[in-house]
């Protein structure tokens, strides 16, 4: 157990926030933290670090924080760094001061072993070598570059100083001297907002293999599922832990209502069935004994609490287009799209009914195509057209969220100053659909949080019932149950949609195909995106397939890639070499032939060396090494990796093999 809260009491004035709770971090589990927002998530992980304390009484023995011996508690906060002239380096290398006095003391003894060979001396630079090790004091700055440059900037980037950064930028660097601090225990809140899909999935596989403990507050379902292993929720300021990931909590949440709800029901049918007898033969004399069992029957009952729904209040808009469009909605054809210089050139069709997510790494075009669509910028080159009848509506994100309105202003006020012809019950009924009902429609403009500003923009844009609807990163600062709902209005729109997101999970509910913006190249995929990772796995595995081939069918690939706009089913390998005059049949399946042979010899000697490793691990004499088994594993299951790398290598050079004959 690396840590405990047992029965803590959290308060905010007079307002209780969280309310017995129990919490523990096992080992290096991941655990996530759920819960609508406002519910108390960041609370408890600023508990967790120490930076409030619980509310119970001094005398309440039963409550308190325990830690196995002095576990070093690491927090993402989203903050800005007070030097600004700092150079980024410079920053970052605080995290690597035990690193640094480490290497400094090792010069100090070497110093003094020219002179003396003291024991206690030579035991000292061991242990300090140890350390180092441990520290991963030998690799910190290759640590630091690969690092650095996975969270999206450039090496140079280092040498800039820290206050040049936008404020979401030095979270970046806030977050990269978290991970290279290597906690014990490390406290991740939104860790994904910020970050672009590669960025994400690169972060998914570190902390999956952290060799410690994370806990995560973050309201990206896929992010979860692939890292999580146990799930606390907050609900009605209570926690429970469920064993799993996010998927597998939602399910044992589910069968755990029902059975209660089941539990429930019979009880409350016994208590009337007892009642009604007692209120029968109560005046009997010769059931007096009889109604007496029955009555404290029920006073002993251990009563089932009556089951409380889904903490579910969500937005529940449904609106259909004020007219309908014709079925080509959008085209553009080789648009150069960016601001002084040109960032990309697209090329799409939109057509009715179609919801199209826009993907990619940041910083290459995404929101600028939606932004020229709008005509908020203007294009560079190339051209685009709405088709006949086509009535957009846009919203912006960081519009939504940014400080310009008047913070004094009420939500009522600002909805109707936008459509002043509504007569106040239409202004309540669009804001009552997403959740500003009562007392909240006089709440200030200055006092809503981000998820409130990103409702209050969604409501203005659906007021006008566009049949096109362009989003930008809609689902920004909304929870869970958020986003969920607006997956099923926009599951339900009759319209077409063209939406900026980083959050697969919403992209894999809504999306009926993509567009990629890679490596200065953009390219529709027709297909939804499950199909769309399938699709570009078989596109990826055909091109190295065709690269280990030659130069001259590497050129032909290269070709063939223009053809994924259009193409309504994967490529086969004659799409690949459709232009004979470049390439010999022959010559590519001797080549394909010697590339089949030489995986399969590979495969055969990891094989070998899986069996080796397998055999090491049984010895005797090392059933109490911990270190030299926990090595043996590591070795282990890189070399099963690596089958697994060689059989897809050799299963793609058999298929390209099949479909050359």
């Amino acid at each position: 157990m690396r840590y405990q809260i047992r029965h803590a009491l959290v308060q905010y004035g007079a307002d209780t926030i969280l309310k017995d709770v129990n919490f523990e971090i096992r080992d290096n589990e991941k655990i996530a933290v759920v819960g609508r927002n406002g519910c108390g998530k960041t609370t408890l992980l600023k508990l967790i670090h120490g930076d409030i304390q619980m509310n119970n009484l001094d005398s309440d023995e039963t409550c308190g924080i325990t830690m196995a011996g002095k576990q070093q508690i690491g927090f993402l906060h989203q903050i800005s760094f007070p030097q600004g002239e700092t150079t980024v380096k410079e920053e970052i290398k605080k995290v690597f001061s035990p690193i640094f006095a480490c290497e400094t003391r090792m010069k100090e003894i070497e110093q003094e072993l020219q002179a003396s060979q003291d024991k206690g001396l030579l035991h000292e630079y061991d242990e300090l070598q140890k350390r180092m090790e441990a520290l991963r004091g030998y690799t910190w700055q290759q640590d630091m570059e690969i690092m650095f440059q996975k969270f999206g900037f450039d090496l140079k980037d280092l040498e800039r100083p820290i206050g040049s950064f936008s404020g979401g930028q030095q979270t970046k660097v806030a977050f990269i001297k978290l991970l290279l601090s290597r906690p014990d225990i490390m406290l991740l809140d939104e860790p994904t907002n910020h970050l672009d899909l590669p960025t994400i999935e690169w972060l998914e596989g570190y902390l999956k293999s952290y060799d410690r403990s994370v806990v995560i507050v973050s309201h990206d379902r896929m992010f979860l599922d692939r890292i999580i292993d146990v799930t606390y929720e907050i609900e009605y300021h209570h926690i429970r832990r469920y064993p799993g990931n996010y998927s597998a909590f939602m399910e044992q949440k589910k069968a755990a209502l029902a059975k209660q709800e089941k539990d429930y029901e019979a009880q409350q049918k016994e208590i009337q069935r007892l009642t009604e007898w007692i209120e029968k033969w109560k005046n009997t004399p010769s059931k007096v004994a009889a109604t007496r069992s029955k009555r404290m029957a029920i006073e002993h009952m251990v009563k089932i609490e009556k089951p409380r729904r889904f903490d579910t209040r969500a937005f529940h808009a449904l609106f259909q287009p004020r007219i309908e469009s014709y079925t080509e909605v959008v085209t553009a054809k080789k648009l150069s799209i960016g601001y002084d210089t040109e960032l990309s050139k697209v090329s799409f069709t939109l057509r009715k009914g179609d919801r199209l997510a826009i993907i990619g790494e940041n910083g290459i075009g995404k929101s600028t195509l939606l932004k020229t669509l709008t005509g908020a910028v203007k294009s560079l080159g190339g051209m685009f057209s709405f088709g006949p009848n086509v009535e957009w509506g846009y919203f912006d994100q960081q519009a939504a969220v940014a400080d310009h309105v008047n913070p004094e202003q009420t939500v009522l006020e600002n909805f109707w100053e936008e459509y002043p012809k509504l007569v106040r019950e239409q202004v309540r009924g669009a804001l009552g659909s997403f959740l500003f009902s009562g007392e909240d429609v006089e709440k200030k403009m200055g006092q809503l949080s981000g998820g409130e500003r990103v409702r209050l923009a969604l409501c203005k844009m659906f007021q006008t019932r566009p049949n096109l609807l362009i989003l930008d990163e809609p689902t920004n600062h909304m929870d869970i149950v958020g986003k969920e709902a607006l997956e099923q209005m926009l599951g339900a729109f009759s319209g077409t949609v063209l939406f900026v997101s980083h959050d697969r999970y919403f992209i894999r509910q809504i999306a009926t195909g993509i567009l990629e913006f890679e490596q200065g190249e953009v390219t529709q995929y027709p297909y939804p995106y499950e199909e769309y990772l399938h699709e570009k796995e078989k596109r990826q595995a055909l091109t190295r397939g065709v690269e280990a081939s030659g130069g001259g069918a590497r050129q032909q690939g290269k070709g063939a890639g223009d053809k994924a706009v259009s193409a309504k089913n994967s490529p086969t390998i004659s799409d690949v070499f459709d232009k004979k005059t470049y390439y010999s049949p022959g010559k590519i399946k001797s080549r394909l032939t010697r590339q089949k042979e030489k995986y399969e010899g590979q495969l055969a000697e990891s094989e070998q060396r899986v069996a080796e490793l397998k055999l090491q691990m049984l010895d005797p004499a090392l059933a109490s090494d911990y270190e030299k088994l926990m090595e043996l594993q590591t070795q282990l299951d890189a070399e099963e990796q690596n089958q697994e790398s060689l059989l897809e290598r050799l299963v793609e050079t058999e298929t390209a093999l099949e479909e050359l004959e």
